[in-house]
């Protein structure tokens, strides 16, 4: 007994530490966030980053190998079974190895070479294969493919988030199809809405992105220091290298990019940063309607128990969630923004200005899914006012301008909007105000009784329809 709570006690201990070490770290994704964005934070992380390059570096050797020709003999099977050992047997040991290498290289690539060859040489079988550990390649070759495999997974996870906020919307959308709203336009009484309509346009903007997003394979090269492939055609000018290397860059479901420099030219994730920042510039839209609908009572925020408003005013509730998502996609924003915008250029054949600029994508997809996850969080704790929605509409009739000049357009009246404007325009109506204009209107008594069927709380189009669509 005394024992167990011994070893409880230390594991609280270093839980602790571990917690007090994070609020040392100077990026809230290391920090406060760190435990929102565990998938994406895993995938980018450089011990993944070089687990990658890891993995890449051997199944080139294992591709070599299957080439034939006296230059690339094959492997047998128990050599084969001790290359996927290590490749496998990647662990927190192997990236700390890596690490130190690296300390003394002063180069990430090739600290992951020499730590293949090391871990190699442990096997007789493999000590006459070590010649093809990076074999015919440049550094960017596996670092282009290292990040389009990174970034492949990272959509996946972004899309899953994504997803499920989309879903949500839709949810909504249907449940509050029939509820009206006074729709605005430059902030002024417009025409009435349903507010599951106004949310279904999310829902429809999101959707769409998302099925650009999905189809989007990142892009990689292989092609050697230049891009011409020249140290594969020297080693054997009998075999096709870009189709061979086309081959093995779908084993990572990664497409071939055929023409390039010493660098992938970085259009691909140019491509998907402006994807991003799309989704991102349409949640930051749906975070401010939010917002808006909140600060006009339309929405009524949920009471979370021992959640604090203010630190001095008691009564408040905010939506700091829809703020909060706001923020973290203006943050993503930039650094897509940015990537799309200096990635795409390099000097001559290459400059290395684009690496520590990669190493931040990670940080630019970080933000975006936090900002997605507050979002999420925010759309749980709001529930339609119907009242207030209801009591809007009933107290602007004026609304109901745009059908009155519709109607009369329908019986012919030429100048039907300048008309109606003379008797509406900036002014608030009720029910009897309403009534009268249609009363002295020159027009059918079919007509008449029409537009007195007519309320600010039944106009509404098709937008329930739309809602449930």
């Amino acid at each position: 007994m005394f024992r167990w709570w011994h070893h409880s006690k230390s594991i609280e201990r270093l839980a602790i530490i571990y917690t007090m070490k994070q609020q040392e770290l100077i990026s809230p994704l290391d920090n406060r966030y760190s435990q929102k964005i565990i998938e994406l934070a895993n995938n980018f992380s450089e011990s993944n980053l070089n687990k990658t390059r890891v993995e890449i570096e051997i199944d080139w050797i294992i591709f070599l190998t299957t080439q034939g020709g006296k230059n690339f003999k094959s492997l047998s099977a128990a050599a084969k079974k001790n290359l996927l050992k290590i490749k496998l047997g990647f662990d927190d040991r192997s990236a700390k190895k890596i690490k130190a290498i690296e300390s003394r290289t002063n180069h990430d690539v090739k600290a992951v070479e020499y730590f293949i060859r090391d871990e190699m040489s442990k096997y007789s079988n493999l000590k006459k294969y070590q010649h093809l550990v990076h074999f015919a390649l440049t550094s960017e070759d596996i670092n282009s493919l290292s990040y389009a495999v990174l970034l492949r997974n990272a959509i996946d996870i972004y899309l899953k988030k994504l997803n499920a906020l989309i879903k949500d919307l839709g949810t909504k959308s249907k449940s509050w199809a029939s509820i009206p709203v006074l729709a605005r336009t430059h902030g002024q009484a417009a025409s009435p809405s349903s507010l599951g309509k106004e949310i279904k346009v999310f829902h429809h903007r999101l959707s769409r992105q998302k099925n650009i997003l999905k189809k989007m394979k990142p892009l990689a090269k292989f092609g050697g220091a230049t891009g011409n492939f020249h140290t594969l055609d020297l080693a054997d000018s009998g075999i096709d290298w870009l189709s061979k290397t086309k081959k093995f860059l779908s084993l990572f479901k990664v497409d071939q990019n055929p023409m390039t420099t010493q660098i992938e030219p970085h259009d691909g994730i140019a491509e998907i940063s402006h994807c991003i920042q799309r989704i991102n510039n349409i949640l930051i839209d749906l975070n401010q309607d939010m917002w808006i609908y909140i600060s006009n009572d339309i929405f009524k925020l949920k009471l979370k128990d021992g959640e604090i408003g203010s630190s001095t005013m008691p009564h408040k509730v905010n939506p700091i969630d829809f703020e909060n998502s706001e923020g973290n996609l203006g943050l993503s924003s930039s650094l897509m923004s940015f990537f799309a915008e200096k990635l795409t250029k390099s000097r001559l054949q290459r400059d290395l200005s684009d690496s520590t600029v990669l190493r931040n994508l990670g940080v630019g997809f970080g933000y975006s899914y936090l900002g997605i996850t507050s979002c999420m969080s925010g759309l749980t704790k709001i529930q339609p006012n119907k009242e207030i929605a209801r009591n809007e509409l009933s107290e602007n009739w004026q609304v109901l301008a745009e059908a009155i000049q519709i109607v009369m357009k329908l019986e012919g009246y030429d100048n039907a909007y300048e008309e109606i404007k003379t008797k509406t325009r900036g002014q608030n109506l009720d029910k009897d105000s309403y009534l009268k204009i249609i009363n002295d209107l020159n027009i059918s008594t079919e007509s008449k009784q029409k537009l007195k069927k007519l309320t600010p709380l039944n106009y509404l189009g098709i937008a329930s329809k739309l809602a449930k669509s």
